[in-house]
């Protein structure tokens, strides 16, 4: 039955694909930094706000997450492992991070913006969308407002990070087309270990299974020199441009009037964000001598697999991101029941002022 559920949706498909090549193609001829992504983020955003049928299929976006992650292996080096002893300070630094940008994301919405209390609470965390839902829905905050405000903190995110990244004195972006790539046979291999790392990880209940299990083993295989990472552009553009037209096709069911007052919110909840992520990141990078950007999309509120992704498109260390985004998670996680009960008392609340 998937099968024939996905030829139902296959043109809805197919036109998301071609609006989000299109809209790549026009933002990388321009020079836009990671063009591929950004440009069919935006494009597919702004035609399904124009409620053009676009949208991925479970099965679509599954095999994605499992490409981008085998990709992204590719940025995992020896010289990248010999750099672990680094991560304690930071991983300290992470914990700070995401206090201070839920708070200051806090006040924001809750003193500036006017929302209620609670819903300003679940608004300003960082991340992991799909569990403060969840969290949300118990107390009857208000779950649209939530949403949207999350999504539309994402799109703005992977619109504007790479231009952060670029600017003033951070290096321009690097040519991620690899000089030697891997030998048919061998990647053929390495899809299929990918692969079923990416099943024991979503069966295992890993956070972002599809990708981080694909990252993982192809990260083990690069790193210890089993296997040489290397993919065309041929692969990796077509995954960049997937992930974009995945984000911007959040907005499918969100009607244009709701998307412009959720994009005020965005704005200054991204503002307050980032200048904290930003402020906490140089700091940290002066002091252990880390790339700046590196640590920016560490501690940035976005998504696991967006940072991860970015930092390997930018010639950083994806292991560094992804292993400081998955310890943000796993730690809102285990910790956000009890600190949110602390907070906001039992769960029988509803959503008042």
């Amino acid at each position: 039955m998937p099968v024939t559920k996905l030829a139902a949706q296959w043109p809805s498909v197919a036109a998301t694909a071609l609006i989000g090549a299109a809209g790549g193609a026009v933002f990388e001829w321009f020079g836009f930094p990671a063009g591929w992504m950004s440009g069919a983020m935006i494009a597919v955003a702004i035609a399904a706000l124009a409620r053009i049928p676009v949208g991925m299929p479970d099965m679509v976006r599954n095999a994605l997450f499992i490409a981008l992650g085998l990709s992204m292996g590719a940025g995992v080096t020896p010289e990248v492992v010999d750099r672990i002893g680094q991560w304690p300070w930071t991983m300290a630094g992470l914990i700070g991070a995401v206090a201070m940008v839920t708070g200051a994301t806090y006040i924001f919405l809750h003193s500036v913006m006017g929302w209620s209390r609670m819903t300003a609470y679940f608004g300003a965390i960082p991340g992991a969308l799909s569990f403060v839902m969840a969290m949300a829905s118990e107390r009857r905050a208000d779950l649209p407002r939530i949403a949207g405000a999350q999504s539309t903190r994402l799109l703005i995110l992977v619109a504007i990070l790479p231009l952060v990244l670029t600017s003033g004195a951070q290096q321009p972006l690097a040519d991620v087309t690899p000089q030697v790539l891997t030998p048919l046979p061998m990647a053929i291999v390495l899809a299929v270990l990918c692969t079923v790392a990416s099943v024991v990880a979503v069966r295992i209940g890993l956070p972002g299974g599809w990708m981080t299990g694909a990252f993982f083993m192809s990260s083990i295989l690069n790193a210890t020199n089993l296997v040489t990472v290397a993919l065309p552009d041929a692969v990796l553009v077509p995954c960049y441009i997937g992930l974009g037209c995945l984000i911007g096709s959040r907005f499918a069911a969100m009607p244009l009037i709701v998307f412009l007052k959720v994009l005020l919110v965005g704005l200054g909840a991204v503002s307050v964000g980032l200048a904290v992520s930003v402020g906490l990141a140089f700091l940290l990078s002066s002091v252990l001598g880390l790339p700046f950007g590196q640590v920016l999309l560490a501690y940035a509120p976005g998504g696991l697999e967006v940072m991860t992704l970015l930092a390997f498109m930018m010639d950083l260390d994806p292991a560094f991101v992804a292993a400081h985004q998955l310890a943000r998670y796993i730690g809102m996680v285990l910790l956000l029941p009890f600190v949110t009960g602390l907070l906001l008392g039992r769960t029988d609340r509803t959503d008042d002022d």
